[in-house]
């Protein structure tokens, strides 16, 4: 946790005329989210008292404010803006060299994350999906240790046998070093959010839920490098939320995904509902179609905007049969779910495994949303025989062509191959200090 010695203790300020208006709103000028924004920014600086800090986030719980995407998205944006910065120009460099550009995929990062707090205790479906991914998509999952299940991203790469990833050793100065190794990296999120660490003895001691809970999944510390993105939340009214959330905070390609049992991933037992944001070209837009894909950003007129469109998937939609949840439980110790993973990257598991149908479901998904499988040819290597599968399903995705391009990506030995590179760079990174 970041600590300062006595005599350079930031100076506390005050928001008790912010935390009297969030408690008595009938009779107080309504909070903006940009003022609840502003508070977070004092968080993550050490200039807000634990007992304000604990009265502003249980005030966010019971008005339900920490549930308002235009709270969320700021708050997140708040949240980035502290964390440890990556040098762009570098980052860019290394990913564009990559060269992974392929159909509407551009060659951005890619993050599949989950909200937590679903209490279905499943599999690190999240974590396992986005090694699976990274031979296809450049992938930058962020993640953290256990908050509310048995094994969190962190723990089940830590315990990888016999030589785990160094996860502590990544950080801003070094991660785009990383990139140049492999296509797949884990930015474990205390490295990257020092300030989150003024928080957490709050959390600890409040026990329970926060907005902190609803933030992590946007606080990625390389969101301006995020091309495509899959999120799960734990029940249903946080889909529309979390889309909107996204979209607020500038994400053209995204997933929003709850199981129908409420479940913070695409169910393998049956309905997931969908919300799904994707970019479209704009008619209004002047500029050059050759222009470079970045330069937009800064134009009045956008190149692209955004649509959301709301379905629901099926295991069925994958070509792919419903199990039981209770097939795929994860009431394990990390180092249990972190033996399953690799017994999933080395093609040890039958093709009707479960949690092997589980996770591929969720690879599938996240391809489909890069809009890699926009293609209707492909040539990703030994053991593509190039026939794409160019039958589209709910929301127009190819469902069943993801589950081709994850098969191939697990059976050829790419994503292994993705996670050992990581593995290797990592362990010659010097730790952090």
């Amino acid at each position: 946790m970041p600590s300062h010695p006595a005599d350079m203790q930031a100076e506390h300020v005050s928001i008790s005329p912010l935390l009297q208006r969030l408690a008595y709103p009938a009779t107080q000028v309504p909070v903006a989210a940009n003022e609840i924004a502003s508070a977070f920014a004092l968080i993550f600086e050490d200039r807000l008292s634990a007992i304000q800090m604990a009265a502003l986030l249980t005030l966010l719980h019971s008005t339900g404010k920490d549930k308002e995407a235009d709270v969320i998205a700021k708050c997140s944006h708040r949240m980035r803006e502290a964390a440890s910065q990556v040098e762009k120009s570098t980052l860019k460099q290394a990913l564009k060299a990559r060269g992974k550009k392929e159909g509407n995929y551009r060659g951005g990062l890619c993050d599949i994350v989950g909200t937590g707090g679903d209490s279905h205790s499943t599999f690190n479906v999240s974590t396992t999906a986005s090694i699976i991914a990274s031979p296809l998509l450049m992938t930058a999952k962020h993640g953290n240790r256990a908050q509310t299940s048995f094994s969190g991203s962190a723990d089940v790469l830590n315990a990888i046998s016999p030589v785990p990833p160094k996860i502590s050793a990544v950080n801003a100065s070094n991660v785009a070093r990383v990139y140049e190794a492999t296509n797949y990296a884990f930015l474990f999120a205390p490295n990257f959010h020092p300030g989150m660490g003024y928080a957490n003895p709050v959390r600890r001691g409040l026990g329970l839920r926060t907005i902190f809970n609803l933030m992590g999944p946007l606080a990625n510390p390389v969101d301006w490098a995020l091309e495509a993105r899959m999120v799960g939340v734990a029940y249903q009214s946080l889909g529309p939320v979390f889309a909107d959330a996204l979209r607020q905070g500038g994400a053209k390609k995204a997933l929003v995904v709850c199981g129908e049992e409420d479940m913070d991933e695409i169910s393998c037992a049956g309905k997931t509902n969908c919300w799904k944001l994707s970019e479209y070209p704009n008619p209004a837009y002047q500029g050059s179609d050759n222009a470079d894909e970045t330069s937009s950003d800064e134009e009045d007129t956008p190149r692209t905007l955004v649509k959301l469109e709301t379905f629901q998937l099926h295991p069925s939609d994958f070509g792919l049969p419903t199990h039981p949840l209770t097939d795929v439980y994860g009431r394990k110790m990390p180092k249990d779910n972190a033996t399953k993973l690799m017994s999933i990257l080395r093609n040890e598991l039958p093709r009707d495994d479960p949690i092997l149908d589980f996770v591929i479901m969720n690879v599938a998904a996240l391809l489909v949303v890069s809009g890699i499988c926009d293609v209707d040819t492909s040539n990703m290597g030994q053991g593509d025989d190039g026939q794409v599968i160019t039958e589209r399903g709910p929301g127009g995705g190819r469902w069943k062509e993801g589950v081709r391009r994850a098969r191939w990506a697990i059976e050829n030995g790419a994503s292994l191959k993705c996670l050992e590179e990581f593995i290797e760079v990592t362990n010659k990174l010097e730790p952090q200090q």
